[in-house]
């Protein structure tokens, strides 16, 4: 009989790790799961996890926690959104990387390490590459605070994974479903009509739906390569217009049609960056949410499909199908609203 796996998870409070560790308590493993003081455990109260308070930047926290595991999934830090300092990424993003496998390495065990990454430390795809479909041995060209931290993690796991530590990297690409509040504005605004282009909308991004994301960290778990990394992606790239056409035909709206020119809408965001904050308010679009509507993002996971067995399995209208359904059901979004029938007199 085969035994017992320990898996440790940081981030497990969040949308993927969440996910992750309701999907790990269902192949009955011995979970353990890092939790701060603050943490809201909502998400995963439910399942039968072993806490341990402590913080990825505090390294003294991390001590003990790594004992005897068999498998590890760093998940923890934090997501890019508005008003987040490049330091504050940093210490989260790469700093807290570099405390998580110094404190395995240390630890004298040797487990299987996946560390989260992104598909945005590629950066935006350039005009003259417009048609590509970039792989895992394209250079790192981060753009944004966000993605540069998240770059210095994946150097740091590559220097860990070169000194003998089984360390591999995966690059999920925009992950969206139930459970997902980062990308909850997006849905609102098309519901309120709210939502534009930033420029001409025919820009691309690559949806992939959480349970494919899940599915292809669990095959990188048992198959993966140390010191490799995959990139994790849905069926394909879709441009934001079919993105939002589809999100407003699930949610019963007219589709999106007004377009502004970039510079309109950076100068706006910069506005917005400088006088809200200021008011105590947080600005819904900020320069690097501009820059990613009117950028190019994709990438292939054919290492992943080749070496894992990874093939996602959720298209795009199925997705955001059950997202929807998800954020009505928390009361985030509208019911569809009810067509009634007329009768001729």
């Amino acid at each position: 009989m085969e035994q017992r796996r320990k898996v440790v998870l940081t981030g497990a409070t969040g949308f993927v790790g969440g996910s992750v560790a309701r999907a790990l308590a269902g192949q009955g493993v011995e979970l353990h799961a890092l939790k701060r003081p603050t943490s809201n455990l909502k998400r995963v109260g439910d399942l039968p996890i072993q806490w341990h308070v402590g913080d990825i930047t505090d390294p003294a926290s991390l001590r003990q926690l790594f004992d005897d595991a068999d498998w590890v999934i760093h998940a923890a830090g934090q997501l890019g959104q508005a008003g987040i300092t490049e330091q504050t990424y940093w210490q989260q993003n790469a700093q807290g990387t570099h405390n998580v496998l110094a404190t395995i390495a240390e630890s004298g065990s040797s487990p299987r390490v996946v560390c989260i990454s992104s598909g945005g430390v590629l950066g935006p795809i350039s005009k003259t590459d417009k048609d590509a479909l970039p792989d895992e041995t394209w250079p790192l060209a981060p753009s944004n605070g966000y993605e540069r931290s998240k770059a210095g993690a994946e150097l740091i796991a590559t220097s860990f994974a070169r000194q003998g530590l089984p360390v591999m990297i995966v690059r999920p690409e925009f992950v969206y479903g139930p459970g997902d509040l980062h990308v909850l504005g997006l849905f609102q605004a098309i519901q309120k009509q709210l939502f534009f282009y930033v420029g001409n909308g025919h820009n691309t991004c690559h949806p992939t739906y959480i349970d494919d994301t899940v599915h292809g960290l669990l095959c990188c778990l048992r198959e993966g390569r140390p010191g490799q990394i995959y990139q994790i992606s849905g069926p394909r790239p879709v441009t934001f217009r079919e993105l939002a056409r589809t999100i407003a035909a699930e949610l019963g709206v007219p589709p999106p049609r007004l377009a502004l020119p970039r510079p309109l809408v950076s100068a706006g965001a910069a506005g917005a960056e400088i006088v809200l904050p200021r008011l105590g308010r947080t600005p819904l679009l900020s320069r690097t949410g501009v820059a990613f509507f009117s950028e190019d993002r994709r990438s292939s996971f054919a290492r992943a499909e080749g070496e894992l067995g990874y093939k996602p399995q959720v298209d795009l209208a199925q997705g955001v199908a059950a997202a929807v359904a998800w954020y009505r059901e928390q009361g985030l979004l509208p019911p569809r609203p009810q067509i009634t029938a007329v009768s001729a007199a």
